[in-house]
């Protein structure tokens, strides 16, 4: 019959499809988790212990935040802008200048 070979042919199509997509998937999550090994192993060269431990704890807290830090001093030391490592003092200094301001925001009763 006709219908159960064409039934079987779009069910095998499908099953490449879905396998191509896995496949496509796993691949990026190696690049990815290649690219983030790359990333600290620079950050490690870059920043010191206590300074590395403080991003940590901002990654904690704020992981957009913490991962536009990583990429703007992993910028800062290839550019050679900062002596190397970068301290925790330093590191404070830095944050200091990339933290958006805060708005203070009172309440008035009536």
């Amino acid at each position: 019959m006709a219908s159960e070979e064409d039934l079987e042919d779009i069910r095998r199509r499908k099953m490449l499809e879905l396998h191509q997509q896995l496949d496509n998937e796993q691949r990026k999550v190696k690049q990815e988790e290649t690219l983030e090994v790359q990333k600290q192993a620079l950050l490690r060269q870059v920043l010191t212990t206590e300074a590395r431990e403080r991003l940590n704890r901002i990654k904690l807290v704020k992981p957009e935040f913490a991962a536009q830090i990583e990429l703007q001093l992993i910028q800062i030391a290839q550019s050679g802008k900062v002596r190397l490592p970068i301290t925790d003092d330093q590191l404070k200094l830095i944050l200091t200048r990339l933290q958006p301001s805060k708005r203070e925001i009172k309440f008035r009763r009536v």
